[in-house]
């Protein structure tokens, strides 16, 4: 019987690039090849489509030829280019590891919608509002769950500081990975932080800073049948939580101690669960999404964020939640694929 040919992209131009390439090298270690051929196509940082044997930190070195995805539903597959010859690889699946702008806001799932080939994760539409914070906030609100209070800075915005209530958090509004982000504990730091957020995006968000542990929860599937992981919490010591920006995370958080399960109660990881599966039926999310939240004292639960293509790596929280649940990361990769192939 022929293997199912999944085609695993990787890397992109955002600033989760390097995290993408850590993500794949786990998936690469952990696919059933005995079921799957995988054919994986690395991105690179200034956008070129390139096939290369296997994902690693130094892949684009490596015996590389170009390779694009055809938006033709006729040839279902990758234009492959080697030597001046080309020829056009049919695929079943794809798989894309690809974190931040133009892997989870909607712009490579339109390309996969339009080539007519099955993909693991959400779709455009959820893809594009979980992206932006703002958009995903009013679409939780107005299915009933808490969010933050916030604010829309857009590009000609010159926010008066003195309208805020500290400590605040200022973000890029369509960001990934805590990039850009930081905490305002008054008004003399509110501009800094505005021009180091348009770094990563022209539409910022400013806000309210809520009190409460950050919890988090992993799920699966689509529709009424969702698989919800194990809960996690993060303790920082300090600052932010932010493990994929630090110089060695594969052997933990220099300012964060995560424990999975969490330390809380069992009524309240139950409660946790189902408001993540609210979050994310709200949100019209399908495949997997991690749900990011906060557990406050009186336990009220609050949306954090919802990151529709979450890391794979060694230390990423979502594939330690399945494990925590019983889902190894082969089992976690097969279910993805079946789940993408069923549509």
């Amino acid at each position: 019987m022929d293997r199912l040919k999944v085609a695993i992209l990787f890397g992109g131009c955002s600033e989760e690039h390097d995290v993408s390439v850590k993500s794949a090298i786990e998936i690469a270690a952990n696919i059933d090849n005995e079921k799957y051929e995988p054919l994986y196509i690395g991105i690179t940082k200034s956008g070129a489509w390139k096939m290369c044997e296997k994902p690693s930190t130094e892949w684009e070195n490596g015996d590389c030829c170009s390779a694009v995805l055809l938006p033709d539903k006729k040839m279902h597959g990758l234009l492959v280019i080697k030597s001046h010859e080309y020829e056009i690889r049919r695929i079943d699946v794809a798989f894309p590891v690809l974190h931040g702008k133009w892997g989870e806001d909607g712009a490579i799932q339109g390309l996969f919608e339009l080539s007519g080939i099955p993909f693991v994760g959400c779709d455009i539409q959820s893809s594009a509002i979980c992206m932006d914070k703002s958009l995903a906030y009013i679409v939780a609100k107005n299915a009933g769950i808490a969010t933050p209070e916030f604010w829309v800075v857009n590009e000609n915005d010159t926010p008066t500081a003195d309208r805020f209530t500290y400590p605040v958090f200022v973000k890029p509004a369509r960001s990934g990975s805590s990039f850009g982000v930081k905490k305002v504990n008054n008004a003399g730091e509110l501009d800094a932080a505005i021009e180091s957020a348009r770094q990563y995006d022209n539409k910022i968000l400013i806000e309210q800073a809520v009190l409460g542990c950050e919890v988090g929860c992993a799920v699966l599937g689509n529709g009424s049948g969702l698989i919800v992981g194990e809960v996690d919490q993060i303790r920082l010591r300090q600052g932010i939580f932010r493990i994929h920006q630090e110089a060695e995370p594969e052997k933990g958080s220099e300012n964060a101690v995560i424990t999975i399960p969490a330390d809380l109660s069992a009524e309240e990881r139950g409660r946790i669960r189902e408001t993540a599966k609210k979050i994310y039926k709200a949100l019209g999310c399908r495949g997997l999404s991690r749900v990011d939240m906060f557990l406050q004292h009186d336990g009220r639960i609050v949306l954090n964020e919802v990151n529709t293509l979450p890391g794979f790596t060694s230390y990423s929280r979502y594939p330690r939640m399945m494990a925590a649940a019983g889902i190894t990361l082969p089992e976690l990769i097969d279910r993805l694929i079946v789940i993408a192939l069923k549509g």
